[in-house]
């Protein structure tokens, strides 16, 4: 079931707006350890704990909820629970907010509408992008952005702790990331026209958000998918930046594209295959 689809079921059934709403935080695992590229990692899900991920359409007068599934992820078992997790996740938190309410109904319903969409489907990497929104209460959401790359011959996921051997890796990404945003910044700006003062005042405001925002730290990394090149090898990786990571939340969800040159020389030894050579 495509987003169009999602919402406009949402809208028959309630008239609600779809609105951004606030990341859950899955359960996360411990990060694998690094091992041989093609050594499976027992500590995943089996295929027999596998979950069936079955589109979801709930509804009643206090909320609406939309969540689907891309059906070729329905092939890796370990990713299909991880997915499922991160779905569970957000409507457990959506009906937590519901049940607080007592027997209250809100003047505008709840609502969550969450969109899982395949980035890659190699045999070496397939990448599943997350993004949607909840609401529950005030002047609008915040999103729901996730990214989830997983490796089937290792049959677990790549997370960005497991992408450098230190920190020389995170500072490449960090200084190559930053002089990316602050470049589209300054354009941005630029094209407002604003006074002398106000830019000024501008470009510190934003500049500040984005240097908290990407620093040097994997968890400042933790949303990234894959880029592939014709060979079935990464090019590179498209970092995602949820809305008030890196800029207000007028500005929606940033990106930005590291290319493999950048990362190859930090890599982790057992991920140097998977990407482009030179």
């Amino acid at each position: 079931m495509k987003r169009g689809l999602i919402c406009g079921l949402l809208v028959l059934a309630l008239g609600a707006c779809q609105r951004e709403a606030e990341v859950p935080q899955p359960r996360q695992d411990p990060a694998a350890p690094q091992g041989a590229a093609d050594s499976p990692d027992a500590s995943q899900p089996s295929a027999d704990a596998a979950p069936d991920l079955e589109d979801v359409i709930e509804h009643d007068p206090r909320y609406v909820i939309g969540i689907s599934y891309p059906p070729e992820a329905k092939q890796y078992p370990g990713l299909a629970a991880e997915l499922h997790r991160y779905a569970q996740a957000a409507r457990e938190e959506l009906l937590e907010a519901v049940a607080s309410m007592g027997e209250g109904t809100p003047s505008v319903p709840y609502d969550l509408s969450l969109e899982f969409s395949m980035v890659a489907n190699t045999p070496r990497v397939v990448a599943v992008a997350a993004d949607g929104s909840s609401y529950t209460g005030g002047a609008h959401g915040n999103p729901l952005v996730a990214r989830f790359v997983w490796l089937p011959r290792q049959e677990r996921l790549l997370r960005a702790q497991d992408l450098f051997g230190d920190q020389a890796g995170w500072q490449a990404v960090s200084d190559y990331v930053r002089e990316q945003l602050h470049a589209e910044l300054s354009t941005r700006v630029d094209a407002e026209e604003l006074q002398p003062a106000e830019r000024s005042q501008t470009i510190r405001a934003a500049g500040r958000m984005i240097d908290e925002g990407s620093g040097p730290d994997p968890g400042n990394f933790e949303h990234f998918e894959p880029v592939m090149g014709v060979d079935g090898r990464i090019r590179a990786l498209r970092f995602v930046f949820p809305p008030y990571q890196v800029g207000p939340y007028v500005d929606g969800t940033r990106r930005v594209v590291v290319p493999a040159e950048i990362l190859a020389p930090y890599l982790t030894a057992s991920l140097r295959d998977l990407f482009v050579k030179g």
